[in-house]
């Protein structure tokens, strides 16, 4: 079964999706009690000029969910995550109330009431007497069936479970239920909407506790049956080599053992072996320590507690893919943003190989017999693009970057996929060309992990070398007979921004930020920065100076103006338009870019460089310089490209570089000596 096929029917990257509907004006959050208020929070930090209404049939869960909201914004304006004018409307236009009837005109309702069948079937029937025919409800279950929940409604197209992780106002991705009875429609706006307003979301099959609490629930489980081997501490620090926190501080902090309990009895429908651990009912709070504290276990133990983790986790990642649950790729995604996994599911395996995985897929099932196994070859599950999402539109293949969570950085995996996704189509007589964008609406790629470079430090030869091997995608577009055109919607900084200038052209939203910040890092762009703008918009060589020698940062509008930027646009449906028009105009007339020697302005460095207010290395700027004046000089491109790449190098070597990425490394402004 082809789960993204599936489950994905319309597109890929959700803001691709073109929505019947607007964004909400009026939206109801159902439910003021754990989660409830947190969404709604959600909800109004995105839109903060819509109407949210919170109900409850309680009072005091609605006066504390008014002071729970009030202070998120006093919180966020303490640690300047958003203006006190932008906090007061997210305060206003918030009713708290116990009057089902107010909610008449809102065109979304989320309930997040108790995990209760009957209750939830209650509230819905009431809802659905009170909101017009168009609006869309929904339920925050975390495992039951959309069929269960839904079964009494008059009008089940208009529905879906929409699954958020906390805290809701934070996390990631929401898990979006496709349930025979929805409406694509539905699915296609909820998908849509979810990415608009700033969430990653995932569209899961209509299985018992859907992907990600399946992973969660059978995980926590699983140690619970382990304390027979060790105490709940020793499990956590065995655990925190995959998750950033235990399962039982996570426990202690979602008092969630009752949750467990009772989604561990519904996936009994499956077998008896996914049954709850009787330890569950009798304990209030576990004994655990705080993540990264140093506990003692033994080689034996650590043994025991690592296999069954392992055994339990990946026994889940196989049925989920196995029975087109979800994708690998919202899998592994899901796991690291959602759960705190520091590595998917998938790239644990990957990293351990088939034979480790199979030694211990064998020990668990001889443990713990009646879970699920592999059903395929162990390379089935590993053949998926972890970060790169790949649509068509009208012939082009649109490539996204997916990893919001870092602001769409790029790493060697996602260089390395753009690269296979551009060799895989590129004599396709089928495929016009390619658009490359980020994932979401804030950033096409905030740069690029620092990676393994803070270890080449001081070392010349390696370092340039790692800058050649990051090169390999810019300098197979420069070849490329298709074209490419970057999409930008955000920000495209560093290593992003260096991808961008490469492509054929670049078409960006009202909101795009061109910036190269290296220097504020003691270092230099290495992999074409400080060569490909002058030679492909000689206009702009002046603010190119700043941009890398003092991080100047560059607007959409001042990109147009240099022709770097050939079209802005409102909006993401607009930018893909735009991307796709510029591929069609692109049609054998792709400009290559200039060989031979170019003239460059004077590029004047103050006295005392700085980027904004932060003093730059003297020593950084004037090596920087160095490589601009010595490429501009070179008889030929490739040439000027190695002057850059040995430019990279050279600044490795420097104390600035030292500082400023240790400084990096270790959330600090640098202190640049010279």
């Amino acid at each position: 079964m082809d789960a993204a096929k599936n489950l994905y029917r319309s597109a890929l990257n959700p803001l691709l999706i073109e929505p019947a509907s607007p964004l909400p004006t009026e939206i109801a959050v159902i439910g003021a009690g754990t989660i409830g208020p947190d969404i709604g929070y959600y909800l109004k930090s995105a839109l903060p000029d819509s109407k949210l209404y919170l109900v409850d049939v309680i009072e005091k869960p609605l006066q504390q969910a008014e002071q729970r909201i009030v202070g998120y914004t006093e919180k966020a304006i303490e640690k300047r995550k958003m203006k006190p004018e932008r906090a007061a409307a997210v305060r206003e236009n918030i009713v708290y109330t116990t009057d089902y009837q107010q909610i008449k005109n809102c065109q979304l309702v989320i309930e997040a009431a108790t995990e209760s069948i009957p209750l939830k079937q209650k509230i819905f029937e009431t809802v659905e007497n009170i909101v017009s025919q168009d609006a869309i409800i929904t339920s925050n279950t975390s495992s039951i069936p959309a069929d269960r929940i839904f079964e009494k409604m008059k009008k089940p197209q208009r529905t879906s479970i929409t699954h958020f992780f906390a805290p809701a106002w934070r996390s990631l991705p929401v898990e979006v239920i496709a349930w025979e009875k929805g409406s694509q429609e539905t699915l296609d706006y909820l998908f849509w909407f979810f990415a608009k307003t700033g969430k990653a979301p995932i569209i899961t099959d209509n299985a018992i506790c859907f992907v990600l609490d399946r992973v969660f629930d059978n995980w926590c489980n699983e140690s619970a049956y382990l304390l027979a081997d060790a105490t709940a501490s020793q499990i956590d620090k065995v655990a925190e080599e995959f998750v950033f926190a235990g399962p039982f501080f996570v426990l202690n902090l979602a008092n969630g053992n009752p949750i467990i309990i009772e989604t561990n009895s519904l996936q009994m429908e499956e077998g008896a072996h996914y049954q709850p651990a009787n330890i569950l009912a009798s304990v209030d709070r576990w004994l655990t320590h705080r993540p990264g504290s140093p506990v003692e276990v033994s080689g034996k133990v650590k043994s025991t507690v690592r296999d069954r983790l392992l055994g339990i986790l990946f026994s889940q990642s196989f049925d989920i893919i196995d029975r087109g649950i979800g994708t690998k790729e919202d899998l592994n995604f899901g796991c690291q943003v959602a759960l705190g996994f520091r590595r998917g599911p998938l790239d644990l395996m990957r990293d351990l190989g088939e034979a480790e995985v199979m030694r211990i897929m064998d020990k668990f099932q001889s443990e713990r017999p009646g879970f699920p196994m592999p059903q395929q070859a162990y390379a089935a599950y590993q053949d998926f693009k972890r970060f790169v999402l790949v649509d068509d539109v009208n012939g082009v293949k649109v490539l996204t970057i997916r990893r919001p969570q870092a602001m769409n950085a790029l790493n060697d995996e996602v260089t390395a996929e753009i690269l296979a996704v551009l060799k895989e189509f590129e004599n396709d007589p089928a495929v016009k060309g390619f658009a490359i964008t980020g994932y979401g609406t804030a950033a096409f790629s905030a740069g690029a992990d620092i990676g393994k470079f803070p270890e080449m430090l001081g070392d010349a030869d390696r370092s340039a070398q790692y800058a050649r091997d990051c090169a390999k995608v810019q300098v197979y577009m420069d070849q490329m007979q298709k074209p490419v055109v970057a999409a930008v919607n955000g920000f495209a900084l560093g290593g992003g921004l260096e991808v961008a200038i490469r492509c054929h052209d670049i078409v960006a939203t009202q909101n795009a930020r061109f910036q190269f910040p290296e220097i504020t890092l003691g270092i230099l762009p290495g992999i074409g920065g400080c060569i490909v703008p002058y030679r492909k918009w000689p206009q702009g060589a002046t603010l190119f100076h700043e941009m890398i020698c003092l991080g100047r940062p560059l607007k959409a509008g001042e990109a147009a103006e240099i022709n770097m930027v050939s079209q802005i646009v409102d909006d993401h449906p607009s930018l893909i338009s735009a991307a796709v028009e510029a591929v069609n105009d692109l049609q054998g007339k792709i400009s290559r870019i200039p060989e031979g020697k170019i003239d460059l302005p004077e590029v004047n460095i103050p006295d005392a460089p700085k980027a904004g207010k932060q003093a730059l290395s003297k020593e950084a700027v004037a090596l920087t310089r160095k490589v601009i004046v010595e490429s501009a000089a070179a008889e030929n491109f490739n040439d000027a490209l190695e002057i850059g790449y040995k430019g990279f190098g050279e600044i490795a070597c420097t104390d600035a570089a030292r500082e400023g990425i240790s400084a990096f490394l270790e959330r600090r402004p640098p202190n640049f000596t010279k």
